[in-house]
């Protein structure tokens, strides 16, 4: 089985990356097909941590989001973002664009203005977000009991 596998691989258990290479792994369950090796489990799984770590947070998505419908001012992001307050928002646009999904732009007038926008890499997040939108949809009727 995929599992034993997985489970006599020392590199993921002492890594870390165990459970998660064992749940990734064991997707593919198929007959006659070939078990991926312990290097391919272990970089799935480090891609999906990664990815993660790029979007953790409550605020991350919502504001990537936010600024792919259109460039916007610190105040205006406050204002369609309920509930986030101005130093959670100044961190998470910092990390944002430290991770090159929005870029802020300084224009030099008085006051300085500053605009923040999303990338063209941040779009690359589109059908990940539509799958989760998609998902997240789904969920919700299945805990109301629709499906």
């Amino acid at each position: 089985m995929v599992w034993r596998y997985v489970k006599d691989s020392s590199y993921l258990m002492e890594s870390g990356y165990f459970w998660g290479s064992c749940y990734l792994c064991s997707m593919e369950t198929i007959e006659n097909k070939v078990l991926p090796t312990k290097e391919e489990c272990a970089g799935s799984l480090k891609n999906v941590f990664d990815a993660i770590y790029v979007l953790n947070g409550k605020w991350k998505l919502p504001l990537v989001l936010c600024l792919m419908h259109s460039s916007k001012r610190f105040n205006e992001i406050q204002k369609e973002i309920k509930g986030i307050s101005p130093k959670v928002l100044a961190n998470e646009l910092k990390d944002l664009e430290l991770n090159f999904l929005i870029k802020r732009n300084v224009y030099p007038t008085t006051p300085v203005t500053i605009v923040y926008e999303a990338t063209d890499y941040s779009h690359t997040l589109k059908n990940i977000l539509t799958e989760l939108s998609n998902w997240g949809e789904n969920h919700r009727n299945k805990v109301k009991g629709k499906i």
